[in-house]
């Protein structure tokens, strides 16, 4: 009996050596960073929803675990220098955006591309990956100029207007104004004698307050969060429409290692991530209106017939654009094309087709 009993604990330890190793759990050290800080609902959704979900998909299996370290508002990585942070190995997830990375991302710029288009965020970022996806070699292209991979999660931001110090109803009225903006949205101030001035969400309430410029090129949930009613309290209902600011990327490098199961946790969450970056951007909308107003700020909309006058007269948006993704070979005019027929189908179209031009 103890022969038996000494052969059957020598079975068990065989059996839990076997085991072991099936059973082990691979760690990954991954960064994941931003410019922006967390005020901003597409930074809090990837620490508030893409990390956990990502954690709790991993978890079902327990074959992978990830230890985090996160920075956001510049901590780790400074707005703007995304794409070489993430070449450089300083950060391993986070957004690509064309906006603060033109050069590298501009593809990502698109709609910015196509002002004066349709208010619904939802929309305009399905139409925008579907475009993306379905134009042969558009996330190839991508990929090969930033070692990033794109994995979805793309984001629109509301509607834009613009915020300023005095009321503007008619172009006329814009003639001299200085208006802060990010890079692509100054280009739709051409024609109208504002001046646009490059700024961000990180300076633009001091700036406006300052006199630098007189009032900003933004977005309702953005401008209330950050109070730029406090400086520029007339809120100027232009509707260049709702704008795609890109998606989530992993870095190339740490992509390619990733078993199957941990590639589809991440898109996975992705995804759970876009939805609940919308569901509380929609919801937060009506709240910032109303708070906009109620802190004495006004709603002033721009006259329909000059907005109409506004869009003819624009040097066409997607010239200088589909130049900038011709030279980086990437297939622009057929990914607008695919924008806009998307937008089409779905209902909207253009005032102005400017690739018609």
């Amino acid at each position: 009996m103890y022969r038996n009993a000494l052969l059957g604990g020598a079975a068990a330890i065989a059996v839990a050596w076997a085991a072991g190793p099936a059973a082990a759990q691979e760690t990954i050290n991954l960064t994941a960073a931003t410019g922006h800080p967390e005020v901003f609902l597409w930074v809090k959704h990837l620490k508030e929803t893409f990390i956990p979900t990502v954690d709790a998909e991993l978890a079902k299996t327990g074959k992978v675990k990830i230890n985090w370290t996160q920075g956001y508002g510049g901590t780790i990585v400074k707005l703007g220098s995304e794409t070489e942070a993430f070449q450089q190995g300083i950060i391993d997830v986070g957004q690509m955006s064309g906006v603060f990375n033109p050069a590298t991302m501009g593809l990502l710029n698109l709609t910015y591309a196509m002002p004066f288009g349709p208010p619904d965020a939802r929309g305009v970022t399905a139409a925008v990956e579907a475009a993306l996806t379905e134009t042969d070699g558009a996330l190839t292209k991508l990929e090969e100029a930033t070692g990033v991979v794109y994995i979805g999660g793309g984001i629109a931001i509301d509607d834009y207007n613009i915020a300023s110090t005095k009321a503007l109803s008619k172009i006329a009225d814009m003639n001299g104004v200085k208006l802060g903006g990010a890079g692509p949205n100054l280009a739709w101030l051409a024609s109208t004698g504002a001046v646009g001035v490059q700024g961000s969400y990180v300076t633009f309430y001091n700036d406006i307050k300052t006199g630098v410029y007189d009032g900003n090129i933004g977005w309702m949930t953005a401008n209330v969060p950050a109070k730029l009613y406090e400086v520029a309290p007339n809120w100027n209902q232009t509707h260049f429409g709702a704008m795609y600011i890109g998606g989530l990327g992993v870095s190339k490098q740490q992509w390619d290692t990733f078993s199957d199961e941990t590639k589809a946790a991440f898109k996975t969450a992705a995804a759970v991530y876009t939805k609940a970056y919308f569901d509380e951007q929609e919801a937060r909308y009506e709240a910032a209106k109303k708070t906009l107003i109620d802190a004495g700020g006004k709603i002033v909309e721009f006259d329909p017939a000059e907005r109409s006058t506004w869009i003819k007269s624009l040097p066409n948006p997607t010239t200088a654009w589909t130049k900038a993704a011709d030279a980086r070979g990437e297939p622009g005019k057929k990914v607008l094309e695919a924008y806009r027929d998307k937008l089409k189908a779905a209902g909207f179209t253009f005032e102005r087709d400017y690739l018609a031009e």
